[in-house]
């Protein structure tokens, strides 16, 4: 069985991106030169800058590592999808549940979820349901609580 791809839109991947050439250019060499200051004023075993500062270098590195790894694992999908008209990745998709309320999703890597935004992973119930539907489509939806019934109003690609 292949491996499952990990997908992610341009700009989910140039946060990413950009977090870690914060850390690498501005967050560490700050940490290192705090560090140095610490280690200067002697005794470390007493030493609660000293600490901290350790502390916080490991998990700057734990972060970059991660970041770098991810990076490499992660498919940047921003092709357009030949039918405009379907849900797939990268779509931002209306929806009018049972009780008349409208929600509006962003289908995005597990990377970029962001419930404020409505941005959900593409491995989500909601996502999975409406992936392949088209506008008027009704979809049945498992939630924790319980059957959800949902109309996609619109689909819209952004960018």
């Amino acid at each position: 069985m292949p491996a499952q791809r990990d997908y992610i839109t341009r700009a989910g991947w140039q946060m990413l991106r950009d977090e870690a050439d914060h850390l690498w250019r501005t967050r560490r060499p700050a940490v290192v030169r705090a560090l140095a200051d610490a280690v200067a004023e002697g005794d470390r075993s007493e030493n609660a800058e000293y600490i901290y500062r350790k502390k916080e270098l490991r998990e700057i590195d734990r972060r970059l590592r991660y970041l770098g790894r991810r990076l490499d694992q992660l498919v940047v999908a921003d092709a357009r999808p030949d039918d405009p008209g379907r849900v797939f990745f990268g779509a931002r998709v209306t929806l009018i549940d049972e009780a008349d309320h409208e929600h509006i999703y962003r289908i995005v890597g597990a990377d970029e979820t962001d419930a404020a935004t409505g941005a959900i992973s593409l491995h989500s119930p909601v996502a999975r349901a409406l992936l392949g539907r088209t506008v008027g489509d009704a979809v049945a939806v498992s939630l924790p609580g319980g059957q959800t019934e949902f109309e996609i109003l619109a689909v819209a690609y952004p960018g």
